[in-house]
Order: C-alpha cells, then structure tokens, then sequence
C-alpha cells in the first residue's frame, strides 16, 4: 500500500516533492526496513527514518498501572500506529508537507485501520483501492517502468501490519482474494447478505464482513478524501 501510494505521489509530483518515512518498531521485520530503503532509492526520493520505539516504551511505562493485569491486545498495537500518525502531523505542521494516508478499501471498509493513526493525514490516495486491485496496480506499474520499481519483496510478502510479533493480516481479516469480492457484491452492488451467499460463498465468512463494514462507519466518517474510482 505504502509502495504503492509513494509511486503514484512521485509520478504525480515528481520525486523532488515526495518524502517517505519509516518509523520502525521493535515489531518491524529488517525486510520492512531494507525494502522501504530500496523503494526510496528507486523513486528517488528522500527517505527519512524516525524509530518509534522510546516513545512507545514511555506510553507503555505510562499506562502500566492502568493496564495492570491485563494482557497485550489491540490497545498496544494501535498506540503504535497513533504514535506514527502523531509523527507524520508533525512533520506535516512544522514543514507544511501533506500527508498522503496508506489505507486501502478493503481495510478502510472492514475497520482494519487505527483511528488517528494510519488514517491520520490530509488525502487518502487508495482509498477505494481494494487490496486485490493495489497488488495489480503495483505490477502493472512496475510493467509500465520496466523494471522494480516497486521492489517484488513487497508485493510478494504476506500483508502485515506488523504491530505485533508473527503478524498477519489473515489473523483479523479473511483472506483479500475471498474478501474483496464480498465486499464488492455488499457495498458498491448493494447486494444483501443472502444474496452474497447464494454466489457460493461461505456463510459465516459473508456475515462477519457484513458486520465489520456496518460498524465501522464511525470510522469512514472520520477519514480524509480520497480519489473515488468506484461506483
């Protein structure tokens, strides 16, 4: 998603006009950092890195007895995202820059998506990209290039948000290529949950991404505008 977002603002803006940065975690793999490294180095751009580890460990510190006897849940993980969203704003307030959100529309429909935190910034570029299309997209780019642009480590690894050790987006969602067209069938054709499982698809799978795009709206409402490529 990020790959993808990064060559769409270069093609756009030219390269000059495009800053990345990386803000590793004690969960980020040392794949994640070698290819957002390569990726900068292909578009030419400049890539910044800001590790967010101290500043995690002191949320931690500072809610350690609040959280006293309880277990590591989604809590953590998405300080870590609002950790890097308060970053980006930062650096968005201080040198004027916009900041280009990552989401894409299978996680922007399904809630997969930390509020004031990966959704925060000023245009959401791949918003109504589902994930299966930003795979496509990142291909037909490197097509178009003839060459890595995107580098294949990251579209060929498995999706992961990577706020927690062994990470996988399948461990939340259903997997994308299932997934995708569910959600096509639900929101952009209005189809009702029976008629979705009439298509052959497994009934419980349908209901569970039924009810993580009713009650995920709260968040839809709070998201920055995007480009619209679908009904």
């Amino acid at each position: 998603d990020s790959g993808l977002v990064a060559a769409i603002a270069v093609d756009a803006l030219g390269s000059s006009n495009v800053v990345g940065v990386a803000m590793p975690s004690r969960y980020s793999s040392p794949g994640s950092k070698s290819d957002a490294e390569l990726l900068a180095q292909n578009l030419g751009i400049r890539l910044t890195t800001i590790p967010i580890e101290k500043v995690f460990q002191a949320y931690l510190d500072s809610l350690a007895t609040s959280f006293e006897g309880t277990e590591p849940n989604v809590a953590e993980e998405n300080i870590q995202a609002r950790i890097r969203g308060n970053v980006l704003m930062a650096l968005s307030n201080k040198f004027g820059w916009l900041v280009l959100t990552t989401g894409n529309k299978s996680e922007i429909a399904t809630g997969y998506t930390t509020l004031y935190g990966d959704m925060a910034g000023g245009f959401a570029v791949i918003k109504d990209v589902p994930k299966t299309m930003v795979y496509e997209l990142a291909r037909y780019r490197n097509s178009v290039a003839g060459s890595e642009l995107i580098p294949s480590a990251i579209i060929d690894k498995a999706p992961s948000a990577e706020l927690r050790p062994e990470q996988r987006d399948t461990d939340s969602l259903p997997p994308y290529d299932l997934l995708d067209p569910i959600l096509t069938a639900y929101v952009e054709e209005d189809k009702s949950i029976e008629q979705i499982i009439a298509m052959g698809i497994d009934e419980e799978v349908v209901k569970r991404a039924a009810r993580l795009v009713d009650t995920s709206e709260y968040k839809r409402r709070q998201s920055p505008p995007g480009v619209k490529i679908t009904p």
